[in-house]
């Protein structure tokens, strides 16, 4: 049993990056040297060529970088570098759920530091040279900093609870576990715009005018309270546009990012939001919701039924058993079923794209997104003829131009 896992652990993350290599290749072969007959009128031939290179920069760093995650694995699997942790953490105390914490906070922390490198040269090299970096470094090192004190403030006490249910419980924590994240989850979605949101950007609400006025119109029309409609400095980040929705009953708000106000018309933004409240009026934030916790429920039964089973810490070359050795073993293990429930969640979220975009079309002028799509695609550089396969793994929304052939009348 112990060889089996252990050759599982080995195996199964060098799968993962292989065949990520491979999808790779296959949107590589997608590419051609003019513009494709299938998007002229859409994008101009010098942006095209640029989204090339754009996506070539950004598939090289991705290659450097999963190489050099993988390797680091690998080695802290092969050479006991879990167990090393582990074995640190005991040597602090002697109270179980404060020794679980004190690993994942190691690991949690080492692994960010050990990726700044990678994401300083996304965003200070490939994002600044095709002109979409905005971020100064003191940003950049302040992101950072909140990012760990939110990882101690919210992660530490929730993890802390999970890890109290495993010691306090046995067999039964998952149920436990699965309410306490349930319950955070909730929360975290009525209340992250308000408490998280504030600490890396300003929200300030959409001054009165001709485009909350046909914004308000349009909700009105549909059937749509709203009253929270929010713009966000997302240029201090990056040039890139977005919209967002969040929150449920009186918490609901639309987010806009100024960078979105700059780009396009006030019609192409009442059409986006449009598609964003497509999204709420046909359940499909409350149905992802509801299948996300499912799915954790699922994980975490599936944990309980091996958490005990003292092969898996042994695996990573522990003597006596732990909740958090077991845990990232686990993890790898499960990610082959995490992929497969991906791919479905994928699949329903390409659906639920195409509806929100039918909701835009039935209620809306379908032109004024199919306009707003085209101009956000080119603007982002972003690759508009992925491969099938590509498509089918990584895709939550469906390419533009299978989006575009719904929106035609």
């Amino acid at each position: 049993m112990f060889n089996t896992i252990f050759i599982l652990i080995i195996i199964i993350p060098v799968a993962g990056f292989l065949l990520e290599r491979y999808l790779e290749h296959l949107n590589k072969k997608m590419w051609s040297d003019r513009l494709p007959e299938k998007l002229q009128g859409i994008c101009p031939e010098e942006d095209y060529r640029k989204s090339q290179l754009y996506n070539k920069d950004n598939d090289r760093l991705g290659f450097w970088s999963s190489l050099f995650n993988l390797f680091v694995i690998l080695v802290m699997i092969v050479a006991g570098g879990f167990s090393l942790v582990d074995s640190a953490a005991r040597s602090i105390t002697v109270n179980l759920v404060i020794i679980s914490l004190i690993f994942f906070a190691i690991i949690g922390f080492a692994s960010d530091v050990i990726n700044i490198p990678f994401s300083w040269y996304d965003t200070f090299v490939i994002e600044k040279k095709y002109g979409f970096n905005t971020m100064k470094i003191r940003t950049f090192i302040t992101d950072h900093i909140k990012s760990w004190f939110l990882a101690i403030l919210v992660g530490t006490p929730v993890l802390g609870l999970i890890t109290w249910f495993y010691y306090k419980t046995g067999a039964l924590f998952w149920l436990y576990a699965w309410g306490l994240i349930t319950v955070f989850t909730v929360f975290m979605n009525f209340f992250y715009s308000e408490l998280i949101v504030p600490l890396f950007n300003k929200q300030t609400p959409l001054e009165e005018g001709t485009l909350r006025q046909k914004i308000e119109e349009f909700a009105g029309k549909a059937g749509f309270r709203l009253k929270n409609i929010f713009v966000i400095d997302g240029s201090k980040r990056s040039t890139k546009s977005n919209a967002y929705f969040s929150g449920f009953g009186p918490k609901k708000r639309i987010v806009l990012y100024d960078t979105l106000m700059k780009e396009l018309s006030e019609e192409e933004i009442v059409a986006v939001l449009g598609h964003e409240i497509g999204h709420f009026k046909k359940h499909h934030v409350l149905l992802m919701m509801l299948s996300s916790f499912i799915i954790t429920g699922l994980m975490l039964f599936l944990f309980s039924l091996v958490v005990n089973n003292p092969h898996l810490s042994q695996a990573l070359g522990a003597e006596q058993p732990s909740f958090h050795l077991g845990l990232i073993v686990f993890g790898i293990l499960y990610s082959p079923l995490s992929l497969i429930i991906g791919l479905v969640s994928n699949v329903v979220s390409r659906r639920n794209e195409f509806s929100a975009d039918r909701f835009v079309k039935e209620n809306y002028n379908p032109s004024y997104l199919a306009d707003a799509l085209k101009k956000l695609s080119v603007r982002n550089l972003s690759n508009m003829l992925p491969h099938p396969a590509y498509v089918f793994f990584h895709y939550s929304h469906p390419p533009l131009l299978q989006r575009l052939e719904k929106l035609e009348p």
